[in-house]
């Protein structure tokens, strides 16, 4: 076994017993906030260049565009740091 193996199972069992539930049971998985939001803003920001190499809209249209995708991930960044703060205190579910 790996040492990252071992130290997921570690943490998982420090989830487990901090929780008294079995998290990975239920279908679930913790979260990685960070991956999350960087992953909408790229998303994001790649739909902008399609439609801006596709000719959909000009250049101009940047100066709203590219602020959106930055905004939606910030947004689910929260939703999902509050709602996972909330499962953890047992409000969520």
């Amino acid at each position: 076994m790996s040492e990252h193996e071992t130290e997921q199972q570690t943490q998982q069992a420090e989830h487990e017993s901090a929780t008294g539930t079995d998290f990975w049971a239920d279908g679930r998985h913790p979260v990685n906030v960070g991956q999350l939001v960087m992953g909408l803003a790229f998303v994001g920001l790649a739909a902008i260049w399609a439609v801006l190499a596709a000719d959909v809209l000009d250049g101009d249209a940047l100066r709203w565009l590219l602020p959106v995708p930055w905004l939606v991930a910030g947004a689910a960044g929260l939703l999902a740091t509050t709602m996972g703060a909330a499962r953890r205190r047992g409000g969520g579910r």
